[in-house]
């Protein structure tokens, strides 16, 4: 079970026993920290504690501002970082200043909550925003792709706008602070909603029962992947090796790819070496949304590959997603190395990285997208 879904399934646990709960909710972060924006910290009045939003940096203080809410203290934003008051005491080791949005949360948000745990379960996206300023701070809406749940208690354009925003941040996975006006227009600065979203788990497609399709399987699953081989011939197929790396599955790769819905998180590669397995895998694979489609092979190999894909009828537009050699420069040679490499290339896009070392680069080292933006 995801660290999410276990956090809000703990939160309606608590609501249906009658327990009073506060939320302690990470929404920015500048700086570094050691987690990402949307993580969540449930403090119980009867002293139960489930979760973390730094790692045990501010936890200790969150607490205490808790057990203020609970005595009646509005909901509001905290920040904790190397410039506060509080730093010799709850700074953070790692440098970096945090926002964290504590409230109080009643019965009133079973419904959201449970529209997103049904859909986690369903593999689904989903996401939850939560207002942070004005009388109403605290009240949330749920979005998924067909259904809204809960309100924001400020009016039915804010609900409507958020709703629609929301929609666009699940496809990207993207959690963010958004900005709008009083009364909900998008064009404003009055009111501060964050907007958490719940991705299904990001899937890798491995065409290939090979060494390196074991390597890349291993690390991907590692790294977070719900990672699938694929290979049409049986034989090659039914070694233990693939099976205990990820789920295998005998199957052409058009055949398996038809009607597969694929998100900007996902990634298929193609190690088969074969024209009649990849060409078909490729082009199955740009008939979806995958953000990474990358192949194996020489440069020799590629270049011949291209020009069948075109014969094919594959667009100049579509061959420039294929990433093919695929991987970072970094001088593999092992399956495993060549793993490496291509997870790396995968997280580096995925990023908007450049693939650089870090000794060379004066960039943040944990980058994060813009947290704050106008509707």
């Amino acid at each position: 079970m995801s660290a999410e879904r276990r956090i809000e399934e703990v939160l309606l646990e608590w609501l249906a026993e009658g327990r009073r709960v506060v939320a302690a909710q990470l929404v920015e972060v500048i700086g570094s920290a050691p987690m990402d924006p949307g993580v969540t910290m449930l403090i119980g009045h009867d002293g139960s504690i489930e979760g973390s939003v730094t790692g045990g940096c501010v936890e200790a203080a969150l607490v205490e501002e808790a057990e203020a809410i609970f005595a009646g203290a509005p909901a509001r934003v905290e920040t904790y970082g190397i410039s506060d008051e509080l730093a010799g005491e709850v700074g953070l080791m790692c440098g970096g200043t945090v926002r964290i949005f504590l409230s109080e949360v009643g019965d009133e948000m079973a419904a959201p909550l449970q529209l997103v745990v049904d859909h986690l379960n369903l593999d689904r996206p989903t996401g939850i925003a939560t207002l942070l300023d004005g009388p109403h701070a605290g009240r949330r809406i749920a979005v998924s792709e067909d259904a809204i749940a809960g309100g924001l208690g400020v009016s039915e354009l804010l609900d409507r706008s958020v709703a629609r925003d929301a929609g666009g941040l699940l496809a990207q996975g993207a959690s963010m602070i958004r900005r709008y006006g009083s009364e909900g227009a998008t064009m404003g600065d009055d009111l501060r909603v964050f907007i958490k979203s719940y991705s299904p788990v990001p899937k890798m497609i491995i065409f290939g029962a090979i060494d390196f399709s074991v390597a890349l399987a291993r690390l991907g699953r590692e790294a977070g992947y719900q990672v699938t081989i694929c290979d049409a011939r049986k034989p090659f197929i039914a070694s233990s090796r693939f099976s205990q790396a990820a789920e295998v599955v005998s199957e052409w790769p058009d055949a398996y790819l038809e009607g597969r819905r694929l998100a900007p998180r996902d990634a298929v590669l193609v190690f088969t070496h074969d024209p009649k397995f990849d060409e078909p895998a490729l082009i199955g694979a740009l008939q979806t949304d995958a953000g990474y489609i990358g192949a194996l092979g020489s440069r020799k190999t590629d270049r011949d590959r291209r020009r069948r894909l075109a014969e094919a009828g594959v667009s100049e537009e579509a061959l420039r997603r294929v990433i093919s050699p695929c991987g970072l420069d970094i001088g593999s040679s092992t399956p495993i190395e060549t793993a490496i490499a291509i997870l790396a290339e995968i997280t580096a896009l995925r990023t908007g990285r450049a693939g650089a070392r870090l000794i060379d680069g004066t960039e943040t080292i944990r980058p994060r997208p813009s947290v704050e933006a106008k509707g």
